[in-house]
């Protein structure tokens, strides 16, 4: 096994103006993904909703998104330091995410 290192801030542009996401894949191994998502001022398009086959915990590291579940009547606001689980196939959408500073993330997949 090879040892590696990194820092999770490491690349992180402080801004961009048409906003989106970068995806940055840390660790995969068998049933379980880690990767860093770094949004600037993202929100999912209209009417798309994640529902996936695996289940996901996330943690926002730097700056705050808004995570819409289906059947709530209002998104979820995360800042820095908050996380939350996302079981496999429970349709959720990102409303938004700040629009000012990038929002990092840690999101690890499992099955």
């Amino acid at each position: 096994m090879t040892i590696t290192s990194g820092n999770l801030f490491s690349g992180v542009a402080p801004a961009r103006a048409e906003g989106g996401e970068d995806f940055t894949t840390i660790v995969a191994s068998g049933a379980v993904k880690i990767e860093r998502i770094v949004s600037h001022g993202h929100a999912s398009p209209p009417g798309f909703w994640y529902d996936q086959d695996w289940s996901e915990w996330v943690v926002v590291l730097s700056g705050a998104a808004g995570l819409l579940f289906e059947g709530e009547p209002a998104p979820r606001t995360l800042r820095r330091g908050d996380h939350l689980l996302i079981p496999a196939h429970v349709r959720h959408r990102v409303a938004w995410t700040d629009a000012d500073e990038p929002t990092v993330w840690l999101a690890v997949h499992y099955r």
